[in-house]
């Protein structure tokens, strides 16, 4: 259901059509009681809308002639914000009937965005990927993303500050394939041009962005999502962890998604069935250990740690605990 705020301006959008309208045809169209539509017209003119009552058979309420809207000005930051809620609003399904809502609300405001401003975030939006791991977005520096952005669409170098996780900064010069995404968070990924290897980058860990003279070929292969979820799963940590778990591949990866984990998927034995259940080597790279053990046993399917011991330990640990509180009275 609309929320009040949305319904004061639907119904500003509908005195702006022009003409008187009917409390009675106003409320209908807003699925509010008359002396709803009342109340949102004082709210209008709370607001400095001029919105004049008309008396009579055919009376009701219109703006005052010659009465129109300000031109929408929205900061870069402010543009980016509702247009991204837009974009999440449409990946949960808000849709209508038969048009899209977020769509066309997204369509009037780069309508009326100045040009540069419209076409920075247009870059945005055909580069931006999701994973499907959920998460409330963080706010990105405007300025950065934008120009990331950019710099995906147009296939140029970008020029980057960036700090890595334990406080080095750093100059770059990356050619960034995409923008993703994932759990909360905004990554871009794109070839370090320095050490010629793909790398991923926080964009809240990067400084300033500038555009760079030059173009460059993006690679053909896995699309950016899937180049962020690998680079999640082998990237350098403390423990490097190896398991064999007896399961489907949906199974285990509804608890060690690939963001987490790589998962060797061999091709099933003569005659048996690939969503069958069987043995599936498991590989992850993580800072601590602790949160395995619960894992495993959430999991609950037949299980052998490879390496390293120490998780065999942790796992044992869990396991007398339990046991142990199984046993109380």
């Amino acid at each position: 259901m609309p929320r009040p705020t949305g319904r004061v301006l639907t119904l500003l959008e509908l005195l702006q059509s022009g003409g008187t309208r009917t409390v009675a045809e106003l409320a209908d169209r807003l699925g509010v009681e008359g002396r709803t539509v009342r109340r949102y017209v004082d709210q209008l003119i709370d607001l400095d809308v001029p919105v004049e009552s008309v008396r009579g058979r055919y009376g009701g309420y219109r703006l005052a002639p010659g009465y129109r809207l300000p031109p929408l000005m929205l900061s870069d930051d402010e543009a980016l914000a509702v247009l991204l809620g837009l974009v999440a609003g449409r990946r949960a399904g808000l849709t209508t009937t038969e048009l899209t809502a977020n769509e066309t609300a997204s369509a009037k405001i780069r309508r009326v965005l100045p040009k540069h401003i419209a076409r920075r975030l247009d870059s945005l939006l055909e580069t931006l990927a999701f994973t499907d791991e959920p998460g409330e977005l963080d706010r990105p520096d405007a300025g950065v993303l934008l120009t990331v952005a950019d710099a995906v669409r147009h296939r140029r170098p970008v020029s980057i500050r960036y700090t890595d996780r334990d406080g080095r900064p750093s100059q770059r010069t990356l050619h960034a394939y995409g923008i993703v995404a994932h759990a909360g968070r905004w990554y871009v990924t794109g070839k370090d041009a320095q050490i010629g290897e793909d790398r991923t980058f926080r964009l809240d860990r990067i400084a300033d962005a500038r555009a760079l003279p030059g173009s460059f070929e993006a690679p053909v292969g896995p699309d950016p999502a899937q180049r962020v979820l690998s680079g999640f799963a082998t990237a350098e940590y403390r423990h490097e962890v190896t398991l064999r778990i007896h399961g489907t591949v949906e199974q285990i990866r509804a608890h060690l998604p690939a963001s987490v984990a790589r998962l060797e998927e061999h091709e099933p034995a003569d005659g048996q069935d690939p969503a069958a259940e069987r043995w599936l080597r498991v590989e992850l790279r993580a800072e601590r250990l602790d949160w395995l053990p619960r894992t495993l046993a959430s999991l609950d399917r037949p299980f052998v740690i490879e390496r390293p011991a120490e998780l065999r330990d942790l796992v044992i640990t869990l396991a007398d605990r339990l046991t142990s509180y199984a046993r109380r009275a």
